[in-house]
């Protein structure tokens, strides 16, 4: 197949491991970009982290490194230094997920990319950016959880700390990694100057945290704690119904008069008439709503709810993705052969009406493309190849 998405044409160098990178380039691999990802002689340690068909080419791996080319290199040797700046003056993009103190130790810091290539778009992936006094420190998910606030609004939910039940910190930071990168190739497109970008979990996780929950707290005086009150309350959850669980924000105004008028709850008054006078009562309302919902089942509640234009959904499992309706009308799993069986993707989220993307392949075996990439000749002990570009 060849290459029609957005970023077709672009080749980048990939030094990430774990998720927060990956996810990043792995989208743009699936956008169209020729992305070779530079492994150590070990591989990725997320090959290893969940189950797969075969050792190393672990789930979580399998979906974030998807359609890449992978290229075994030790960077502690000069062999291994020497081949990755051949590759550097042919690549548009180099991204990384180390420290600051190990790339530079390693002789790939952004003053000696870019001596190689001017015009490279560099970008750095970090836990904590460096100008603050925490660059230095190791960082996981769970830490820029903590650090961000989720564990905190966990609590105010739940009654205890917890952390949210995805790598949230990681994807979001990754997709932050991402538009950074493309604005940065918009940059150079347009002068062709490269630059150093620089993306760090906890600034991005802080931005995100306080879109909404900066709120009084924003301004100087401030006029309220750090918190948006709607998002926080503990009755702020899935409605039991007669038979299950249900999903349902009756929210603005026009959503408010339509339950009101067809389903007439006792409760409802006229304090209740307005978002605003809403808003002052969120609790009040949430737990109004959560004895209202318990007197029908889901069905009931979801046709009702759906008729009235009200948002409404049940509460799915993890599992039921697959086999979601919405989800097959729209193409979105795509289905791969490879060297280690049949994989069913996750597939773009977005829609492109002249430069589509689409999974750009399996994920590949470690080191599976290193004599290509290099233009070396298949040595004798060389890695089983993987499934090539298409």
């Amino acid at each position: 197949m060849v290459n029609s998405g957005p970023l077709s044409g672009v080749r980048v160098v990939d030094l990430t491991a774990m998720v927060m990178g990956p996810y990043c380039t792995q989208i743009m691999a699936d956008m169209g970009a020729d992305v070779i990802k530079i492994e150590p002689p070990a591989g990725d340690s997320t090959r290893y982290i969940s189950v797969g068909p075969e050792r190393g080419m672990g789930g979580v791996f399998v979906n974030v490194n998807r359609g890449k080319r992978s290229v075994v290199l030790d960077l502690r040797s000069e062999d291994g230094k020497r081949s990755l700046r051949e590759l550097i003056p042919r690549a548009e993009v180099f991204i990384h997920s180390m420290r600051a103190s190990a790339i530079a130790r390693l002789g790939f810091g952004y003053d000696e990319v870019a001596a190689l290539n001017p015009a490279i778009v560099y970008t750095n992936c970090y836990g904590y950016g460096r100008r603050g006094r925490d660059a230095g420190l190791t960082a996981y998910d769970d830490t820029i959880q903590a650090e961000c606030g989720l564990p905190y609004v966990q609590e105010q939910l739940t009654g205890a700390a917890g952390y949210v039940g995805t790598i949230m910190a990681d994807k979001i930071a990754g997709l932050t990694a991402l538009y950074a990168t493309t604005m940065a190739l918009f940059h150079r497109e347009r002068t062709g100057e490269g630059q150093e970008v620089e993306v760090a979990m906890f600034e991005t996780m802080a931005a995100f945290m306080l879109v909404e929950h900066a709120n009084g707290a924003m301004f100087d005086p401030p006029l309220g704690p750090a918190a948006y009150p709607r998002a926080l309350t503990p009755n702020r959850r899935p409605y039991r119904t007669a038979d299950g669980y249900l999903s349902a924000l009756v929210y603005n105004d026009k959503q408010w008069a339509a339950f009101v008028g067809a389903v007439r709850p006792p409760w409802a008054g006229p304090e209740f008439a307005t978002l605003e006078q809403r808003a002052a009562r969120i609790e009040t309302v949430y737990a109004r709503l959560a004895e209202t919902f318990r007197e029908r089942g889901t069905a009931e509640w979801l046709e009702l709810l759906r008729a009235l234009d009200i948002p409404a959904a049940p509460v799915r499992s993890l599992d039921e993705l697959f086999d979601n309706p919405h989800l097959r009308d729209s193409d979105f799993f795509q289905t791969h052969d490879s060297p280690y069986g049949t994989v069913r993707f996750p597939g773009p989220p977005t829609w492109f009406s002249r430069t589509p993307g689409r999974v750009a392949g399996p994920a590949p075996r470690l080191g599976a493309d290193t004599d290509e990439v290099l233009g070396r000749s298949p040595s004798a002990d060389a890695c089983s190849p993987g499934q090539g570009r298409s």
